[in-house]
């Protein structure tokens, strides 16, 4: 089982930046995808940003596109959310997760909820106008 641990969130104004962490430990970490998901008040879990365990290949949201880069360090155990030209539509809770399975080729990368097996506890951002 993998410990996953969320860091960076904050309160910004409109158009400034914000760069999350997400510490992993428990197992090894490179073997696995991972990505970043984000629950706005009163609404449901949505995708943001996934990279493949190799970090070769990465997939965003639309929403996120251009804006947002998830990159990770497998030196470190850690992933990363670089967030820019914040919107207030970006306040949320953002997740950290592992993919559920460690035999997806090196380039895939999930986008499913289903498809994340290990969650972290959540960080606030919040993006004031």
């Amino acid at each position: 089982q993998v410990q996953l641990v969320e860091s960076g969130g904050g309160l910004v104004q409109a158009g400034g930046s914000l760069r999350l962490s997400c510490a992993a430990s428990g197992r090894t970490f490179s073997s696995y995808a991972m990505g970043w998901f984000r629950q706005a008040p009163g609404k449901g879990r949505v995708f943001v940003a996934a990279i493949s365990w190799s970090g070769g290949n990465t997939y965003h949201a639309d929403s996120v596109k251009g804006r947002f880069t998830i990159s990770r360090d497998n030196a470190k155990n850690t992933i990363y959310l670089q967030m820019n030209s914040l919107k207030p539509e970006d306040t949320a809770v953002y997740y950290c997760a592992s993919a559920r399975w460690s035999g997806y080729s090196s380039d895939y990368v999930p986008s499913r909820e289903a498809e994340f097996g290990s969650w972290g506890q959540g960080t606030q951002v919040t993006v004031s106008s």
